[in-house]
């Protein structure tokens, strides 16, 4: 572990001391008798759940009242702008509620990618992911179970390629997408950063929650905005209809590329912390 004296160019002072964390085991067979470990895994259960039933309700509620067909007023609810404020304040909310417990992921996609930096074991890699599959469909059906009337009519929040864009674009869209709410999770978490602006004091969800927000509203147009494989799982699941379905691998390929590319640049070559971690996996397979 390197231990370096953070300062504060220009300004003459120290802040706290530094120390790198040392990389998450591939393995770690320890933490799978610990209470901890499945406490972590219900809360991504739980979240995931809350932040689906949240999120595709507002949806829906949108659709019904801008549905002049229905009743609706045209440009009337939240708007897409609504939408954004959603998924971007339900991630803020939701994150600063679990990133004591499991580290606040939600997202198959941020898993995959703290997996890649060796932030977390592939046991807790896959079953988070296993969870928060779980959480989406459970909490999108609890949207259905109550908006049984308008669900189904409405799309069910499901995520599919808009008309007049190809799958070159939904793609790209998804993968940088992921890539801005990935880079911007490694930053807002990065402990270096912690010990460096010790004296700002930063809310490290809120920049999460942000990102998220601001890629709803370039991306909803396009995709709907998954960069969340579970988001877009879940809904597929439930509303079960054809077009999700043979969209759905853009929302799988498209997170996780771009999850893998934040991680890269991220550890390699913002961080050169990439080399280290390679060291000592090597130094720990030799023992």
């Amino acid at each position: 572990m390197a231990k370096d004296v953070e300062t504060v160019p220009g300004e003459g002072f120290q802040t706290r001391d530094y120390q790198d964390p040392p990389p998450a085991p591939f393995f770690d067979g320890a933490e799978l008798k610990k209470w901890s470990f499945y406490r972590a895994v219900i809360a991504e259960f739980v979240a995931t759940l809350l932040f689906l039933y949240i999120t595709v309700l507002t949806v829906i509620g949108y659709k019904i009242q801008s549905d002049v067909k229905a009743g609706g007023v045209d440009c009337g609810g939240v708007g897409i702008l609504g939408i954004a404020w959603a998924f971007g304040g339900m991630i803020f909310i939701l994150v600063y509620c679990t990133a004591g417990i499991s580290g606040g992921h939600i997202n198959p996609a941020v898993t995959f990618g703290l997996f890649l930096a060796r932030k977390v074991s592939l046991p807790r890699a896959v079953l988070y992911i296993i969870a928060q599959c779980l959480g989406a469909i459970c909490g999108v059906g609890f949207v259905k179970a109550f908006q049984s009337s308008y669900y189904t009519r409405y799309g069910g929040g499901a995520n599919s390629l808009a008309d007049g864009y190809s799958t070159g674009t939904g793609l790209a869209a998804e993968i940088i997408g992921t890539f801005v709410l990935v880079y911007t999770v490694f930053s807002a978490t990065d402990p270096k950063r912690s010990a460096r602006d010790s004296h700002v004091p930063v809310l490290a969800p809120l920049p999460i929650g942000f990102a998220v927000f601001m890629v709803h509203l370039a991306t909803i147009p396009i995709t709907g905005t998954g960069i969340n494989p579970a988001r877009s799982f879940g809904a597929a699941v439930i509303y079960n209809k054809s077009k999700p379905w043979d969209d759905h691998w853009i929302f799988w390929v498209g997170p996780f590329i771009g999850a893998a590319i934040a991680a890269f640049y991220h550890q390699f070559v913002l961080r050169a912390s990439g080399s280290k971690s390679l060291g000592s996996f090597r130094s720990a397979a030799n023992v």
